[in-house]
């Protein structure tokens, strides 16, 4: 039997597990739901945020190191999001099978940012350094004080960038972009600088997770990859019918895999979010929060 405790142990765990995972997840899910193609940078892009704001913390270190690392890091983030937009998917967002070339040139920038990394920084460990430490008591469990910090950060961020896309003119016209590019264009958008937009907001929120990452364990150069994957089943379990989608999948995933490396094994955790990936697929390809319609 197991004991209220270790209960409360594994399902804040997951809750905290989550929350990182939606963060990683929603930049990947506004840029298929608006461009409708799969960015396999993704997960280079969190790494490379990562490193920026390792360098940030040699030169900088304390409280205040670590906030100009979040700062300099999103906001380089955003900038190589945008250029991006316009190197792998712009040249080809006309053509007739461009979701097929999007997934060759997004592997590829994979690569080169991955390569890049590892030019600029060598094959060695990196991590940041936490900014506060100290335990926290819930329900007979103790968790870090700082995995707290980074569920509430995570939350916020995602809170902003909901507001953004809601409430604001520029967000307003992506999620019009999203919906109906022709549309959009005949009234006088610029849809090609919204979907710019959209990939720099995804680099940003992927430079926060890996920010996060960074300061919890190593990192790599070759580090995205895990991260890549774990935001793909989210999205796949959420959908991305709505913008809450996503985030409501990554709670899920992150209670079921704290729940499955508890019981089975660290080993096994993987094997059963896939499994769910799966059952999903084939039962509600659409997603479990998801319609057979595409919003932001």
């Amino acid at each position: 039997m197991i004991s209220a405790d270790t209960l409360a142990f594994i399902l804040m765990s997951g809750i905290l597990l989550g929350g990182l995972y939606a963060l990683m997840a929603t930049g990947l899910a506004i840029v298929w739901t608006t461009l409708g193609v799969f960015n396999f940078a993704h997960g280079t892009l969190l790494a490379l945020g990562a490193y920026v704001a390792w360098q940030v913390t040699q030169s900088v270190s304390g409280g205040l190191g670590f906030l100009l690392a979040v700062i300099i890091s999103m906001g380089v983030m955003f900038l190589v999001g945008f250029l991006l937009h316009y190197v792998l998917i712009k040249p080809f967002e006309r053509h007739e099978n461009v979701v097929l070339l999007a997934v060759i040139t997004t592997l590829a920038g994979a690569s080169i940012i991955e390569n890049t990394i590892l030019l600029s920084w060598g094959p060695r460990d990196r991590q940041i350094s936490p900014p506060i430490s100290g335990k926290i008591e819930f329900f007979g469990a103790a968790f870090n004080t700082y995995d707290f910090v980074i569920l509430g950060i995570s939350l916020l961020a995602l809170l902003a960038l909901a507001f953004f896309l809601r409430h604001t003119t520029r967000g307003r016209s992506m999620r019009a972009a999203a919906q109906n590019r022709e549309a959009a264009e005949l009234m006088g958008l610029n849809v090609s600088l919204l979907f710019a937009l959209t990939i720099g907001l995804a680099a940003a929120t992927a430079a926060l997770a890996g920010i996060f990452i960074g300061s919890l364990r190593f990192i790599s150069p070759a580090f995205g990859a895990d991260p890549l994957m774990k935001s793909l089943i989210v999205v796949i379990l959420g959908g991305v019918a709505r913008f809450s989608s996503p985030i409501y999948a990554a709670f899920i995933v992150g209670i079921a895999e704290s729940f499955s490396a508890y019981f089975l094994g660290l080993y096994w955790a993987p094997a059963v979010l896939f499994a769910m990936m799966i059952a999903v697929l084939l039962i509600k390809p659409e997603g479990l929060f998801g319609h057979r319609s595409k919003t932001l």
